[in-house]
């Protein structure tokens, strides 16, 4: 029994170690009940703080955000961390997101020429690479997720007073704070809806901080939210929402709603082993409805109905008209960032993500960017073998995605918002790493390279 013993405990030293001593496979395990005492990685940390400092500067024509600064000097790093193997497997998702960017520069180079093109095509690679491999690069386990979605949460609540005073009076006072000690985004002159202020706080619109504040909604309910009283669980997840319904948007509304509404059809049929194929089911069901039954499109139905004003919504489906056109125009290598044809009293913005994508890197810059977000996405939702946790942090994770994809066909995600979408997709990356080892414990592969 003693030597029994003896080996038992070497060998889970051993397993305790892997990926620390040479020879050992290099594994890191993911605890299965609750959150252990490791703290977020300091460039996380770094970087979700600096989406919340408006300061900006300028050296030469290059506008430098607080986020970019940081960008700057991670992405290399990151890269050469995540070359070596470092961040775990090599994903389709990451040589997607890759390619995107060198087409975003071929693209570019055929429309503007080299010169132009030197400027636009290195702040995209330094912000979609930068923020996609902080998140691949130090998010590797449950307990770093938690410690993101925790962090999320303290930002969101950070701003929520902030908000709400400029809701109820107008004045944007975090702003005006940043701006007194460096130059910072400018108030995009907020309007008033149903008695109440829209709020920008200290993003570039108001509709960018909506999306960013709703996207932590089901990260603080499933993984802030496990095992913990159900007072503080609801009151966090309240205070989410309540702090993106302060932006008045209909965007982040329906960013909301779509959460709350998977969230509860979890919660409904989380016995039920087929809930979600049910659900897709459905889904299918009512995308046939409006397929055959609807003079529009599914996609021109929904731009339309999930607006805030009806007129909004008319709006979004002459861009959508437009810019198909465009896109069929220029299929190739698309408009860059030249101007697009439209009627003459039409505004110049794109209000929708996937769409302007495609407008100005052409399809195959479009498909690679939705080939990223699905390689991700799928890869996560048929992952087998997961314990209660780590079940709960994929709902939580798909669920901010699929928010995510939906609002990008009413919004157009940049700046702060685009920084912030990217590193929530890479931070889900992980969860393809959970693999079962010979003796049934839950571990993350972060050493090997395909």
């Amino acid at each position: 029994m003693g030597i029994e013993v003896g080996v038992y405990a070497r060998s889970r030293r051993y397993r305790d170690l892997e990926g620390t001593i040479p020879g050992a496979p290099r594994r890191q395990a993911i605890s299965a009940d609750r959150p252990g005492k490791k703290t977020l990685p300091w460039p996380v940390r770094l970087f979700l703080a600096s989406l919340v400092v408006p300061w900006v500067g300028t050296i030469g024509s290059v506008s430098l955000y607080t986020s970019r600064v940081i960008l700057l000097a991670m992405v290399l790093p990151c890269l050469a961390k995540w070359m070596r193997g470092a961040s775990g497997r090599i994903r389709t998702s990451d040589i997607a997101l890759l390619l995107f960017c060198l087409w975003s520069v071929v693209s570019l180079v055929v429309v503007h020429g080299p010169e132009f093109a030197v400027k636009p095509a290195g702040i995209l690679f330094v912000e979609t690479m930068g923020a996609y491999l902080v998140a691949r690069c130090y998010i590797r386990d449950a307990d770093d997720f938690f410690n993101m979605a925790r962090m999320l949460f303290r930002v969101v609540a950070f701003l929520f007073p902030f908000a709400l005073l400029e809701a109820l009076t107008g004045r944007n006072v975090l702003l005006e704070l940043f701006a007194a000690i460096l130059p910072s985004f400018p108030n995009a002159g907020n309007d008033m809806r149903a008695g109440l202020w829209r709020a920008q706080v200290v993003f570039e619109h108001s509709i960018l901080f909506g999306i960013c504040a709703a996207s932590a909604l089901a990260v603080t309910h499933l993984v802030l939210g496990h095992r913990i009283p159900l007072f503080q669980r609801w009151l966090k997840t309240g205070l989410v929402g309540g702090t993106a319904l302060l932006s008045l948007s209909s965007a982040p509304i329906a960013a909301i709603a779509v959460q709350a509404a998977l969230m509860m059809w979890s919660a409904l049929f989380r016995k039920n082993r087929y809930c979600w194929k049910i659900l897709w089911c459905v889904a299918l069901a009512a995308y046939l409805a409006v397929l055959f039954g609807s003079n529009q499109s599914p996609i021109q139905f929904y731009i339309s109905k999930f607006t805030f004003e009806p007129a909004t919504g008319w709006h979004r489906l002459l861009i959508w008209e437009y810019g198909s056109a465009s896109v069929l125009n220029q299929p190739l290598f698309g408009i860059g960032f030249e101007d697009w044809a439209r009627s003459s009293w039409m505004p110049p913005s794109v209000d929708m993500f996937w769409l302007l994508t495609t407008m100005r890197f052409g399809i195959p810059g479009g498909l690679l960017m939705v080939l990223s977000f699905f390689a991700v996405f799928l890869g996560v939702s048929f992952r087998k073998g997961l314990d209660e946790r780590l079940v709960a942090y994929r709902t939580a994770y798909l669920i901010m995605m699929i928010a995510f994809f939906l609002v990008g066909w009413t919004v157009h995600y940049y700046g702060t918002a685009y920084l912030w979408f990217i590193f929530l997709l890479g931070s889900g990356v992980w969860l393809l790493d959970v693999g079962i080892d010979d003796g049934g414990k839950r571990q993350g592969n972060h050493g090997a390279v395909d």
